[in-house]
Protein backbone atom coordinates (compact mmCIF):
# COMPACT_ATOMS: atom_id res chain seq x y z
CA UNK A 1 0.00 0.00 0.00
CA UNK A 2 1.88 3.33 -1.31
CA UNK A 3 1.67 6.14 1.35
CA UNK A 4 1.67 8.70 -2.17
CA UNK A 5 1.87 11.91 -0.27
CA UNK A 6 2.23 10.79 3.05
CA UNK A 7 4.79 13.09 5.31
CA UNK A 8 6.76 11.16 8.27
CA UNK A 9 8.19 13.91 11.08
CA UNK A 10 10.77 12.81 13.64
CA UNK A 11 10.21 15.20 16.34
CA UNK A 12 13.65 14.90 18.69
CA UNK A 13 14.16 14.29 21.87
CA UNK A 14 16.85 16.49 23.30
CA UNK A 15 16.56 19.32 25.10
CA UNK A 16 15.23 22.69 23.21
CA UNK A 17 12.72 21.12 21.30
CA UNK A 18 8.66 23.66 21.72
CA UNK A 19 6.45 20.95 21.86
CA UNK A 20 3.25 23.34 21.70
CA UNK A 21 5.25 25.04 19.01
CA UNK A 22 6.11 21.71 16.67
CA UNK A 23 2.37 20.79 17.22
CA UNK A 24 0.90 23.37 16.04
CA UNK A 25 3.11 23.33 12.95
CA UNK A 26 2.43 20.28 12.38
CA UNK A 27 -1.73 21.01 13.23
CA UNK A 28 -1.25 23.24 9.94
CA UNK A 29 0.32 20.44 7.76
CA UNK A 30 -2.01 17.80 8.79
CA UNK A 31 -4.99 19.50 7.10
CA UNK A 32 -3.27 19.56 3.91
CA UNK A 33 -1.58 15.69 4.05
CA UNK A 34 -1.26 12.56 5.42
CA UNK A 35 0.99 12.82 8.21
CA UNK A 36 2.75 10.47 10.90
CA UNK A 37 4.81 11.57 14.15
CA UNK A 38 7.70 9.88 15.29
CA UNK A 39 9.31 11.22 18.59
CA UNK A 40 12.68 10.76 20.56
CA UNK A 41 12.81 10.56 24.08
CA UNK A 42 16.33 11.91 25.46
CA UNK A 43 15.80 14.76 27.60
CA UNK A 44 12.46 13.10 29.16
CA UNK A 45 14.83 10.08 29.86
CA UNK A 46 17.62 12.23 31.19
CA UNK A 47 15.54 14.03 34.16
CA UNK A 48 13.43 10.25 34.90
CA UNK A 49 16.43 9.44 35.52
CA UNK A 50 17.70 11.49 37.51
CA UNK A 51 14.60 11.47 39.83
CA UNK A 52 15.22 7.98 40.54
CA UNK A 53 18.69 7.98 40.97
CA UNK A 54 19.65 5.56 37.74
CA UNK A 55 22.55 6.41 35.64
CA UNK A 56 22.62 8.00 32.24
CA UNK A 57 25.19 5.52 30.07
CA UNK A 58 26.44 5.38 26.88
CA UNK A 59 28.03 2.62 24.74
CA UNK A 60 30.41 3.53 21.39
CA UNK A 61 31.23 1.52 19.01
CA UNK A 62 34.35 1.31 17.09
CA UNK A 63 33.34 2.87 14.49
CA UNK A 64 32.12 6.01 16.40
CA UNK A 65 28.30 5.47 16.51
CA UNK A 66 27.11 6.75 20.25
CA UNK A 67 23.72 5.15 21.75
CA UNK A 68 22.06 5.08 24.98
CA UNK A 69 23.26 2.17 27.31
CA UNK A 70 19.89 0.43 28.40
CA UNK A 71 20.29 -2.32 31.38
CA UNK A 72 17.47 -3.62 32.71
CA UNK A 73 16.75 -1.22 35.23
CA UNK A 74 17.24 2.03 32.57
CA UNK A 75 14.73 0.19 30.20
CA UNK A 76 11.90 0.54 32.96
CA UNK A 77 12.37 4.49 33.06
CA UNK A 78 13.08 4.40 29.82
CA UNK A 79 9.42 3.18 28.76
CA UNK A 80 7.62 5.25 31.16
CA UNK A 81 9.87 8.08 29.50
CA UNK A 82 8.69 7.02 26.03
CA UNK A 83 4.99 6.61 27.21
CA UNK A 84 5.24 10.61 29.06
CA UNK A 85 6.51 11.93 25.77
CA UNK A 86 3.66 9.93 23.78
CA UNK A 87 1.10 11.40 25.76
CA UNK A 88 1.96 14.91 25.71
CA UNK A 89 2.28 15.06 22.00
CA UNK A 90 -0.96 13.50 21.57
CA UNK A 91 -2.61 15.81 23.56
CA UNK A 92 -0.72 18.27 22.28
CA UNK A 93 -2.56 17.66 18.94
CA UNK A 94 -5.91 17.05 20.25
CA UNK A 95 -5.73 20.34 21.78
CA UNK A 96 -5.23 21.90 17.94
CA UNK A 97 -7.96 19.83 16.81
CA UNK A 98 -6.11 16.98 15.32
CA UNK A 99 -7.29 13.36 16.04
CA UNK A 100 -4.05 11.85 17.04
CA UNK A 101 -3.35 8.28 18.31
CA UNK A 102 -0.47 7.30 20.05
CA UNK A 103 0.79 4.05 20.17
CA UNK A 104 3.05 3.21 23.23
CA UNK A 105 0.53 1.40 25.26
CA UNK A 106 -1.79 -0.87 23.84
CA UNK A 107 -0.39 -1.04 21.05
CA UNK A 108 3.24 -0.95 19.64
CA UNK A 109 3.66 -0.79 16.06
CA UNK A 110 7.34 -2.00 15.79
CA UNK A 111 8.80 -5.24 16.02
CA UNK A 112 12.79 -5.65 17.02
CA UNK A 113 15.30 -8.04 18.06
CA UNK A 114 17.40 -7.32 21.17
CA UNK A 115 21.21 -6.66 20.54
CA UNK A 116 22.68 -9.95 23.20
CA UNK A 117 26.48 -8.86 22.23
CA UNK A 118 27.07 -5.57 21.78
CA UNK A 119 30.95 -4.15 20.98
CA UNK A 120 31.96 -1.10 22.25
CA UNK A 121 34.56 1.29 23.48
CA UNK A 122 34.55 1.00 27.18
CA UNK A 123 37.87 3.18 29.10
CA UNK A 124 39.75 2.74 25.74
CA UNK A 125 39.05 -0.34 25.18
CA UNK A 126 36.92 -2.75 23.16
CA UNK A 127 34.08 -4.83 25.09
CA UNK A 128 31.00 -7.18 24.59
CA UNK A 129 28.11 -5.51 26.30
CA UNK A 130 25.72 -8.14 27.13
CA UNK A 131 23.03 -6.64 29.07
CA UNK A 132 21.50 -3.88 27.12
CA UNK A 133 18.48 -3.96 26.03
CA UNK A 134 18.45 -1.85 22.72
CA UNK A 135 17.28 -3.43 19.69
CA UNK A 136 17.49 -3.48 15.99
CA UNK A 137 13.94 -2.94 14.00
CA UNK A 138 12.42 -6.22 12.44
CA UNK A 139 9.20 -5.32 11.36
CA UNK A 140 6.46 -2.34 11.27
CA UNK A 141 2.86 -3.36 11.63
CA UNK A 142 1.87 -0.91 8.59
CA UNK A 143 -1.71 -1.85 8.47
CA UNK A 144 -2.26 -0.45 11.86
CA UNK A 145 -0.98 2.94 11.10
CA UNK A 146 -2.62 2.77 7.56
CA UNK A 147 -5.96 1.98 9.25
CA UNK A 148 -5.15 5.02 11.67
CA UNK A 149 -4.59 7.68 8.80
CA UNK A 150 -8.03 6.04 6.99
CA UNK A 151 -10.13 7.70 9.98
CA UNK A 152 -8.36 10.53 9.93
CA UNK A 153 -6.19 9.96 12.68
CA UNK A 154 -2.43 11.23 13.16
CA UNK A 155 -0.33 8.06 14.59
CA UNK A 156 2.26 9.10 17.18
CA UNK A 157 5.30 6.51 17.45
CA UNK A 158 7.41 6.15 20.31
CA UNK A 159 11.58 4.58 19.76
CA UNK A 160 10.15 1.69 21.31
CA UNK A 161 9.91 -1.83 20.27
CA UNK A 162 8.15 -5.31 21.18
CA UNK A 163 10.41 -8.28 21.48
CA UNK A 164 10.85 -11.75 22.72
CA UNK A 165 13.14 -9.71 25.77
CA UNK A 166 10.12 -7.63 26.38
CA UNK A 167 10.23 -3.47 25.05
CA UNK A 168 13.32 -2.29 23.74
CA UNK A 169 14.87 0.93 23.26
CA UNK A 170 14.83 1.85 19.36
CA UNK A 171 17.00 4.48 17.88
CA UNK A 172 14.29 6.73 16.52
CA UNK A 173 16.06 8.25 13.97
CA UNK A 174 16.22 4.61 12.36
CA UNK A 175 12.97 3.63 13.74
CA UNK A 176 11.49 6.88 11.82
CA UNK A 177 13.36 5.49 8.26
CA UNK A 178 12.14 1.95 8.68
CA UNK A 179 8.38 3.64 9.37
CA UNK A 180 8.82 5.26 6.40
CA UNK A 181 10.13 3.43 3.98
CA UNK A 182 7.65 0.25 4.95
CA UNK A 183 4.42 2.55 4.02
CA UNK A 184 5.76 4.43 1.39
CA UNK A 185 6.35 7.66 2.90
CA UNK A 186 7.03 10.67 0.22
CA UNK A 187 9.03 12.72 2.59
CA UNK A 188 10.87 12.21 5.92
CA UNK A 189 11.94 15.40 8.06
CA UNK A 190 14.40 14.59 11.12
CA UNK A 191 14.11 17.58 13.83
CA UNK A 192 17.51 17.86 15.30
CA UNK A 193 19.00 20.25 17.72
CA UNK A 194 21.35 21.78 14.89
CA UNK A 195 20.28 23.14 11.60
CA UNK A 196 21.54 19.91 9.77
CA UNK A 197 24.50 18.39 8.78
CA UNK A 198 28.32 20.37 8.84
CA UNK A 199 31.72 18.91 6.94
CA UNK A 200 33.44 20.34 10.29
CA UNK A 201 30.51 21.52 12.86
CA UNK A 202 30.06 24.24 14.32
CA UNK A 203 31.63 26.15 11.27
CA UNK A 204 28.79 27.57 9.74
CA UNK A 205 30.88 27.69 6.01
CA UNK A 206 30.75 24.10 6.30
CA UNK A 207 26.95 23.85 6.90
CA UNK A 208 26.14 21.17 3.94
CA UNK A 209 22.28 21.86 2.40
CA UNK A 210 22.42 19.19 -0.28
CA UNK A 211 23.43 15.21 0.07
CA UNK A 212 22.92 12.89 -2.94
CA UNK A 213 22.42 9.43 -2.40
CA UNK A 214 25.98 8.29 -4.01
CA UNK A 215 27.79 11.13 -0.98
CA UNK A 216 26.30 9.22 1.74
CA UNK A 217 29.62 7.79 2.80
CA UNK A 218 31.24 11.41 2.30
CA UNK A 219 28.52 12.46 4.82
CA UNK A 220 28.83 9.70 7.45
CA UNK A 221 32.18 10.72 7.46
CA UNK A 222 31.53 14.52 7.99
CA UNK A 223 28.88 13.81 10.68
CA UNK A 224 29.78 13.71 14.37
CA UNK A 225 28.14 12.41 17.56
CA UNK A 226 24.59 11.70 17.28
CA UNK A 227 24.31 13.33 13.90
CA UNK A 228 26.04 10.35 12.36
CA UNK A 229 22.60 8.21 13.41
CA UNK A 230 20.68 10.34 11.92
CA UNK A 231 22.80 10.50 8.38
CA UNK A 232 22.85 6.46 8.51
CA UNK A 233 18.60 7.17 8.79
CA UNK A 234 18.81 8.96 6.34
CA UNK A 235 20.39 6.54 4.13
CA UNK A 236 18.35 4.15 5.09
CA UNK A 237 15.00 5.56 4.10
CA UNK A 238 16.06 6.86 1.25
CA UNK A 239 17.44 3.05 0.07
CA UNK A 240 13.72 1.71 1.14
CA UNK A 241 11.71 4.48 -1.57
CA UNK A 242 11.56 7.27 0.07
CA UNK A 243 12.20 10.16 -2.04
CA UNK A 244 13.47 12.72 0.22
CA UNK A 245 14.81 13.01 3.55
CA UNK A 246 15.66 16.06 5.19
CA UNK A 247 17.89 17.15 8.98
CA UNK A 248 17.09 20.51 10.26
CA UNK A 249 16.43 22.37 12.94
CA UNK A 250 13.81 21.64 15.50
CA UNK A 251 14.19 24.78 17.69
CA UNK A 252 12.82 27.08 15.17
CA UNK A 253 9.12 28.23 15.20
CA UNK A 254 7.56 26.26 12.30
CA UNK A 255 10.88 23.84 11.54
CA UNK A 256 8.62 21.44 9.85
CA UNK A 257 6.86 23.75 7.64
CA UNK A 258 10.63 25.46 7.01
CA UNK A 259 12.28 22.24 6.20
CA UNK A 260 9.59 21.43 3.51
CA UNK A 261 10.69 25.02 2.45
CA UNK A 262 14.08 24.30 1.75
CA UNK A 263 15.81 25.06 4.97
CA UNK A 264 18.19 21.85 6.27
CA UNK A 265 20.15 19.06 4.67
CA UNK A 266 18.39 17.40 2.09
CA UNK A 267 19.19 14.16 1.10
CA UNK A 268 17.80 13.30 -2.11
CA UNK A 269 18.51 9.94 -4.50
Amino acid sequence: MSGGDLLLVKLGGGEGLDVAAACSDLAGIAAERSLVVAHGVSAAMNRLCAERGVAVQSLTSPSGHSSRYTPPEAREVYVCAARQVNDEIVAALDLRGVCARGFSRDHVVLRGERKRAIRAVVNGRIRVVRDDHSGAIRQVDCASLHESIKVEHVPVLPPMATSEDGLLNVDGDRAAAAVAGAMGADTLVILSNVRGLYREFPDEDSFVSRVEFAQLDAALNWAQGRMKRKVLAAGEALTQGVKSVVIADGRARNAVSKALAGEGTWFTR
